[in-house]
C-alpha cells in the first residue's frame, strides 16, 4: 500500500513563499514520476508540476512556471514544491501524487494512481 502525506500548507500574503513536502511510503519511490496538483473550490483539478524518476526532468503549468519549483529527494522518499511569489489565484488544496509505473513527468491526473490527502494553501491579497 502506497501512502503519501503532504505537509507545509498554510496562509500567506500575496508575494510570500511556502514549501510543500510529501512523504512517500514506497521503497521503489525513485522509479516513478511524481506530481503536484491543486483544486480550488468550484474549479477542476489542475496539474501544477511534475518530475520524472531518476533524471528529474520537470514540467510546469504555465500559471506557475518561473514561480514554483518541484524537486525530489530519492534518498528520503520525499517530494517538494517550493512556491514563491504566491498570488491569491494560487489558493487551493494541494495534492501530491505518484504514478503506478510511469517514469516520465505528466500534468494529467489520469496518469497518477496514488494520491495524498491534501494540504491547504491560502494566499491573501
Amino acid at each position: 500500500q502506497v501512502q503519501l502525506v503532504e505537509s507545509g500548507g498554510g496562509s500567506v500574503q500575496s508575494g510570500g513563499s511556502l514549501r510543500l513536502s510529501c512523504a512517500v511510503s514506497r521503497y521503489t519511490y525513485s522509479r516513478y514520476s511524481m506530481g503536484w496538483f491543486r483544486q480550488a473550490p468550484g474549479k477542476e483539478r489542475e496539474g501544477v508540476a511534475s518530475i520524472s524518476s531518476y533524471y528529474a526532468a520537470t514540467i510546469y503549468a504555465a500559471s506557475v512556471k518561473g514561480r514554483f519549483t518541484i524537486s525530489r529527494d530519492n534518498g528520503e522518499n520525499t517530494l517538494y514544491l517550493q512556491m514563491n511569489a504566491l498570488k491569491p489565484d494560487d489558493t487551493a488544496m494541494y495534492y501530491c501524487a505518484s504514478t503506478r509505473g510511469n517514469s516520465y513527468p505528466s500534468l494529467n491526473g489520469a496518469d497518477f494512481a496514488y494520491w495524498g490527502q491534501g494540504t491547504q494553501v491560502t494566499v491573501s491579497s
